[in-house]
């Protein structure tokens, strides 16, 4: 369950999955060896003593001769350097630095409201001085709700976003280790949309249109300083194969006054590794008596396919469930 919730949000050249004979591994973030955090808010009965936390997954999944070194770098929230120099040292002689950031676990859940999204405290500091020092960076998130990280989107080559996996997730090291190592494909898919910035909040995929959608000509709905999109959409996911969708078919079909809607697509693995992918069907009504969102999911499925495995993918839907109904 907890590598299945992982997303894979960013992988450049394909710098994941790394070796597991990897030279050099410079872990680094107030995160790493944080066991009380690993349990997330309202952990209720979990227990810090059974927590395994990123540093001791990645240090079990690695080869014996790989040299792992770890270093704080800087506190979650406090706005004091740390030790960000001895950071920046030892991702200077790693052939990859490892970067565990995000929120503590009492930041999410009741009374927990924040006004920036930001990564919080000297995070995004310690992350700007890794990054300067040309050590291929991962940067694994952590964080009970969508962060602002748009710096980090186009800078850091691969970023997963691994959340808080709860009371059943205190192999949360192991399930991270997993996934950087490849020994799983993160197949899992945003729940939520994530902001470019504060200043888009609120924002959700099925949001209903406005009286002016945005385009190029000034007097519409949008920003005058970045773009309207989320930096990361709901629904968006990466994974360490690719796949192929095709021969999309959608048909209707009458009986005993109920019209139903039939959608099918084929979906192939296209890569060399086995990988889950989430087929995601999708609603829009363009023209109604009532204000619509601009799309809506209805149903998904997800799957896992063999490297050249084909599937065929079908939904179902009643005619109900493409309306929204209204007690007048």
């Amino acid at each position: 369950m907890a590598r299945k919730a992982i997303v894979l949000l960013k992988n450049e050249k394909n710098l994941l999955p790394l070796k597991k004979d990897i030279k050099s591994i410079a872990i680094i973030g107030p995160l790493s060896d944080d066991k009380y955090s690993l349990l997330g808010a309202w952990h209720c009965e979990g227990k810090v003593e059974d927590v395994v936390t990123p540093l001791e997954g990645i240090k079990a999944k690695v080869s014996p001769q790989t040299k792992v070194n770890f270093v704080k770098g800087c506190e979650i929230r406090e706005k004091k350097n740390g030790n960000i120099n001895e950071a920046v040292d030892i991702a200077k002689n790693a052939d990859v630095a490892i970067l565990v950031v995000g929120e503590n676990s009492n930041m999410s859940g009741e009374a927990s409201s924040r006004s920036s999204l930001d990564l919080p405290g000297m995070q995004q500091q310690l992350v700007k001085a890794i990054h300067q020092t040309g050590t291929p960076v991962v940067m694994v998130l952590m964080n009970g709700r969508p962060l602002s990280i748009p710096w980090e989107a186009e800078n850091i080559p691969a970023i997963v976003e691994t959340w808080f996996l709860g009371i059943q997730g205190i192999q949360t090291g192991h399930a991270i280790a997993d996934v950087i190592f490849g020994d799983h494909n993160p197949g899992g898919k945003l729940p939520v949309s994530f902001p470019r910035s504060v200043g888009q909040v609120p924002i959700y995929y099925y949001h209903k249109n406005t009286g002016r959608p945005p385009t190029e000509h000034k007097f519409t709905s949008k920003y005058i300083d970045l773009p309207v999109t989320p930096l990361f959409p709901f629904g968006y996911g990466l994974s360490y194969t690719k796949f192929e969708f095709s021969n999309l078919k959608v048909m209707t079909k009458e009986a005993n006054k109920t019209t139903k809607i039939f959608a099918s697509v084929d979906v192939q693995n296209i890569g060399d590794r086995a990988g889950d992918e989430v087929v995601q069907l999708y609603i829009q009504d363009v023209v109604a008596s009532m204000t619509r969102p601009v799309k809506e999911l209805k149903q998904f499925q997800r799957i896992t396919l063999q490297p050249n495995e084909k599937k065929r993918v079908e939904f179902q839907l009643d005619a109900n469930e493409l309306g929204e109904l209204a007690d007048i």
